[in-house]
């Protein structure tokens, strides 16, 4: 017992007295170790001078971005010297991880409200099916002029109008993975939060973000990844017979595939690749990692995701000083939270007052709806005729076949692997940074070497689009995969195992369940996906080269470069009548399938 705090002496013993004597004092005063100063140690110095580093280049970009600026005088392209990508790389970066931030606060309330109000959800997730299936272009044709004369003279109308295109490309996968974990929560958690007597504001920060962390990085990481595939778009803007270009490193490759000058393009190809790559070491596979610590199972898995990164973090000081702060504002948060009142959405509702309460809102949303189709049908006559409604629909169904056949494809593929991968975390050690790497590069990138081969082989880019458009769509199937095969707790796998399921029946029985609501959520989004690729997909040009397929995404992209605002409007329409109608028709009916039957 010596050495031990609170051992007992022999003698004291013996004597009939109980002396407690603390490890490392006298006198049972505490140490001198306690009141000593924490010494400042490497890793500390380390983390401060990454946060240093990074507030100082905030701090030089901020001139840049409040540039002056007039839209007839703008610059159409950006100067390709190889010394000037470094700054490209950190305008792009920042432009990404701002829009991702964005993305996390709009899921968080357009989710909820999805989730947590049953008239609202009627509405809000048509609405994120028709926004999903809006093409970027279909965004900037509008947003541009908008941000522009928000901030007359100065170029940070543009920033905002390209942050909000990326954003465009990251808020809706993520807002259905983060829906889908607040309707599928086990209800003992729901109970558990009644009887707590959590407020809603509790009950999120506790119980509905913890829950939805895994899926929400995840698909944030996915989401990131496929904001590369619009990067150019987004930085190098074509809209309205007009060309904005601004510093970033889409619109160095956007130049370098207008000049044709393929070793510019391979240049840009490898700073994407270190870029990705800095981008998951560096910040996703140090979320992905964390993310564990909110995983619900009653065994531990054998093994867990690392980071170095994350590592280096726990083991500083620099983060629990930072925080504390903070912790005021979060206890003040908690008691300002409570006029919002409990969490506790009734079990059961007056049947009348409900029936009542959904004629009135649905006539008022009919209302609207009505409204709006009948102002838009009227000026698509005036200007192009209603015939061209027919013609969109034509084009549609080529790309509406494109998009079945990229389906089919990736989910044969992309299952097995994706399970084989999230099952197996030494695997998916290794295989995530290869997985991001592929799934994160912007394959726009590879479209110049796409046509020159697809020239010398005769091959038609009605065949070939499918190629272009898988390279940016079919990631998000192999994302929600792995992230529902790695979500599994440890404790069913080991019940397979004990049971001896193997073969066909433990992928029938146990896997295929198990990762199938993940697999609704990836395939709509890869869906939606496609479609918005095809924008890009459609129509590759490359110096002299000029190539066109027959579909409804060359259509808005001819539409968008011209400025044809009724084209526009018919193609985005028409768009969103093949989106929503193929998730109402397949996609929503398994979503409940999955809530019903294969919920864990």
């Amino acid at each position: 017992m010596r050495g031990q705090a609170g051992a007992v002496g022999p003698q004291a013993a013996s004597s009939g007295r109980t002396v407690v004597r603390v490890a490392g004092g006298s006198g049972g005063f505490p140490s001198r170790g306690v009141w000593r100063r924490p010494e400042l140690r490497w890793v500390d110095v380390l983390v401060a001078a990454a946060l240093v580093a990074g507030l100082y280049g905030l701090l030089r970009l901020a001139p840049s971005l409040d540039a002056p600026f007039l839209p007839d005088q703008a610059p159409a392209t950006v100067s390709t010297d190889p010394s000037n990508l470094p700054f490209y790389a950190v305008r792009s970066l920042l432009r990404m991880f701002v829009a991702l931030f964005a993305s996390v606060l709009f899921t968080f309330v357009y989710a909820s409200a999805a989730a947590r109000m049953r008239r609202a959800e009627k509405v809000l997730l048509p609405v994120l099916d028709i926004l999903q299936s809006v093409p970027i272009l279909g965004f900037l044709s509008i947003t541009v002029t908008a941000f522009i004369n928000l901030f007359p003279g100065s170029t940070l109308g543009l920033e905002c109008a390209s942050i909000f295109a990326i954003f465009t490309s990251m808020a809706w996968n993520m807002t259905f993975a983060f829906y889908y974990t607040l309707v599928s929560q086990p209800r003992e958690l729901d109970e558990a939060a009644r009887v707590m007597r959590l407020t809603k504001w509790q009950r999120f920060w506790r119980l509905d973000v913890p829950s939805g962390m895994i899926p929400l990085v995840w698909n944030g990481m996915m989401s990131f990844g496929g904001a590369w595939f619009f990067l150019a778009a987004s930085e190098s803007i074509s809209v309205l017979n007009h060309r904005y270009a601004l510093p970033g490193i889409g619109s160095y490759a956007a130049t370098a595939i207008g000049n044709g000058d393929l070793g510019q393009v391979g240049i840009a190809i490898g700073v994407m690749i270190v870029l990705v790559i800095g981008v998951n070491v560096l910040f996703w596979r140090p979320m992905t990692a964390w993310s564990e610590r909110f995983r619900v199972e009653e065994s531990e898995a054998a093994d867990r995701p690392r980071s170095l990164v994350l590592d280096l973090l726990r083991r500083s000081s620099l983060p629990e000083l930072a925080a504390r702060p903070l912790r005021p504002l979060g206890f003040a948060l908690d008691r300002g939270m409570r006029v919002f009142g409990l969490a506790e959405h009734p079990l059961a509702r007056p049947a009348a007052r409900e029936r009542t309460g959904d004629v009135f809102f649905a006539g008022a949303v009919a209302a609207v709806v009505v409204f709006g189709a009948w102002q838009a049908f009227a000026y698509v006559h005036t200007t192009v005729g209603l015939g061209e409604f027919g013609h969109a629909f034509a084009l549609g169904a080529a790309t509406f076949l494109r998009v079945l056949v990229l389906l089919v494809a990736a989910t044969a593929v992309w299952v097995p692997i994706g399970v084989w991968i999230g099952m197996n975390p030494r695997v998916t050690r290794f295989a995530q940074p290869l997985v991001q790497v592929l799934a994160s590069f912007p394959a726009n990138f590879l479209f110049p070497f796409a046509t020159a081969a697809f020239v010398a082989l005769g091959i038609s880019l009605n065949l070939g689009s499918v190629l272009l458009m898988a390279l940016g769509a079919q990631w998000y199937i192999l994302f929600n995969v792995i992230a529902g095969a790695s979500a599994i707790p440890s404790d069913l796998r080991e019940a397979m195992t004990g049971f001896q399921v193997w073969g066909r029946l433990r992928w029938r029985a146990f896997i295929l369940p198990a990762v199938f609501p993940y697999y609704i959520t990836g395939g709509i989004t890869a869906a939606g996906g496609a479609w918005n690729a095809s924008i890009v997909a459609e129509v590759v040009d490359y110096g002299s080269h000029h190539l066109t397929a027959t579909g409804l995404g060359s259509y808005i992209a001819e539409a968008t470069r011209t400025g044809t605002f009724p084209k526009i409007l018919v193609g985005v329409s028409v768009m969103s009548v093949y989106v929503v109608a193929l998730n109402r028709l397949l996609w929503r009916r398994l979503y409940r399938l999955s809530e019903t039957r294969y919920a864990l």
